[in-house]
């Protein structure tokens, strides 16, 4: 990529220092230089390592469910796996003022729980990922419980997330 940390969320793109926004397009438009399905993968895995990363393989697992379910229906969350990924506000690893977007885009296969995302992206991405979620297209923390989740059938509990169809 084509950006590097060099503070507490704070990225140069270049020479130029760049605030939370601005790396956040910068980030999202380096992928449209990558070749398919290799930018699928890749923002898929960086999706599933900044949302799910402490959850281990099951969790990330879940996460890129998420992200396969609603590629397969498309709606008002995007569509194709960078659309859907990278919609605003639908995964908080990417939003502009979240501090995981600086380690997300910055990771390498130098860590062990982002190589792992990377297969699990791949398999989502060619379509070889069970589904552990039951179809969910949603989830959420433990810790909150958004107004939305009352209306939807909860399908699964992995970890510290509960999914949502």
């Amino acid at each position: 990529m084509l950006v590097r940390l060099i503070g507490f969320g704070i990225l140069a793109y270049g020479v130029y220092m760049l605030t939370s926004q601005q790396a956040r397009t910068a980030i999202i438009s380096s992928y449209d230089t990558m070749p398919e399905p290799d930018a699928d993968v890749d923002v898929v895995a960086r999706t599933i390592w900044g949302e799910a990363r402490g959850e281990g393989v099951t969790g990330m697992t879940a996460v890129a469910n998420v992200i396969a379910n609603r590629v397969a229906h498309p709606g008002w969350w995007g569509r194709g796996w960078r659309g859907v990924c990278l919609a605003p506000y639908q995964f908080s690893a990417w939003n502009a003022n979240d501090p995981n977007l600086v380690k997300l885009s910055t990771v390498t296969t130098a860590d062990p729980s982002f190589a792992a995302a990377v297969e699990i992206a791949a398999g989502a991405v060619y379509g070889t990922l069970a589904d552990v979620t039951g179809g969910a297209t949603h989830y959420h923390t433990l810790n909150i419980h958004p107004a939305w989740a009352d209306e939807l059938t909860q399908t699964a509990r992995i970890g510290s997330h509960v999914f949502y169809a």
